[in-house]
This record gives C-alpha cells, structure tokens and sequence, in this order.
C-alpha cells in the first residue's frame, strides 16, 4: 500500500523540506500534495482521496486549528489522520490539539527520523 499525503504550510521552503524528507524514508507515498493554508487544503480534500494531512498551525486565510475543525465537521475527512509540524511548543495548545483529534506533533525544527517516526506511528496504529 502507498499513501496520498497532504502538506499544508504557508512557507514554499517548508513544505518542500517535508516533501523532501518523507521521500528520503521508506514509507511508501503514492503522491504529495502541497497547500499553502487552509482554504486550499480543504479544496484539495474534496478532489482527492488522501491518507494523512501535514499541517501547520500558523497560516494566513485559514490557520491549521480551523482546518481540523473543518475537516471534523465533513463525515468524508473527519477520519483522515493529521500530524502538526509547527514552531508552537506549547503543552496546553499540543493538549488541546489531541485532544481535538490530532494524531501527531512534530516541532520545527525536525530531524528526518523525527519526522519519519511521527508519520510510521499514524499509519501503524
């Protein structure tokens, strides 16, 4: 099996470091798409079918919070599995997060194996 991945992040260079790193590992990806907030992201969701969606929490026009909750509020997306890569360290907000139904919480900077880990533990559980 190989999967579709969405990357979502207001920063070009970001978003193609994840690409990058994800395909320097062995987890089969099938193809990666690439948004640069929200609004595109939930565009993309609705055209193409997707495994696991990157997300930022710190974007213009739709932030990664707002994201989630529109993807929980559409019965087609609210099983889709979503890691957090951001600089926001916070506890409380991580917390909060999980608690919202986020699978995973990368801090910026990351190691590929950090990386690798967080999205190998998504599709294993």
């Amino acid at each position: 099996m190989s999967y579709n991945i969405l990357i979502v992040d207001d920063s070009k260079t970001v978003r193609m470091m994840i690409d990058k790193t994800l395909r320097l590992t062995d987890i089969p990806l099938s193809q990666v798409h690439h948004a640069q907030n929200g609004c595109e992201a939930i565009e993309l969701l609705a055209e193409e079918w997707i495994d696991l969606v990157l997300t930022d929490i710190n974007m213009p026009e739709m932030d990664g919070v707002e994201l989630i909750r529109k993807m929980k509020e559409n019965c087609l997306l609210e099983k889709t599995p979503v890691i957090i890569v951001s600089t926001e360290g916070s506890q409380t907000r991580i917390d909060q997060l999980k608690q919202q139904g986020v699978q995973g919480y990368i801090r910026k900077p990351f190691t590929p194996e950090a990386l690798k880990e967080v999205v190998e533990n998504v599709f294993v559980n």
